[in-house]
């Protein structure tokens, strides 16, 4: 261990330091004040609720909803909270079911403008350039993916899944020679 890890190790305090169980003092003691939550009735649920956010807990929520919100609040504050991608995801999906009460379509992948999608299909090569609005394939713009693949293909594709954007799923069909995309 280098002196530079010893420093660490003070800065860092509890988080190092491991009980007889394996966990640090820090997870102890979370665990810890987890379990007290168990016994606390609704009204110290509350108290607590409002100690941690520094706002009054919603009316009319359940115990257990209580029990969970001040949960995350105390591991949050122990190991960190959530990234900042992952909040700005979270606020988007709330604000398109706010705006049209689903938000299965904002699930698409997103991709930048200069993006390029590159595809082989029957030995060429279709490179595809994400723009602000659309796309850019052969030098001229296009409004959907589904459109340019259908061109490619003949035949109807869904274009997120001929380009391979879609996780999961099988990224070429049986007539292709593969998949690549940046």
């Amino acid at each position: 261990m280098s002196t530079n890890d010893g420093g660490e190790r003070a800065a860092y305090g509890a988080l190092y330091e491991i009980g007889p169980t394996g966990e640090s003092r820090a997870a102890q003691s979370v665990g810890a004040k987890l379990q007290a939550l168990e016994r606390m009735d609704y009204a110290a649920l509350r108290l607590e609720w409002r100690r941690l956010y520094r706002v009054e807990a919603p009316k009319r929520v359940a115990r257990e909803l209580l029990l969970l919100g001040v949960g995350w609040k105390l591991q949050e504050q122990a190991y960190g909270g959530l990234r900042g991608t992952t909040r700005r995801m979270l606020v988007e999906l709330s604000q398109t079911l706010e705006r049209d009460g689903d938000v299965t379509r904002s699930r698409v992948t997103r991709l930048k403008p200069g993006a390029k999608l590159i595809r082989e299909w029957h030995g060429k090569t279709h490179t595809v350039i994400v723009c602000e609005e659309g796309f850019e394939w052969r030098g001229k713009p296009w409004r959907s993916l589904s459109v340019i693949a259908r061109t490619i293909t003949g035949m109807h594709w869904s274009g997120p899944r001929f380009f391979g954007l879609n996780a999961g799923r099988s990224k070429a069909g049986p007539d292709s020679k593969g998949v690549a995309h940046a």
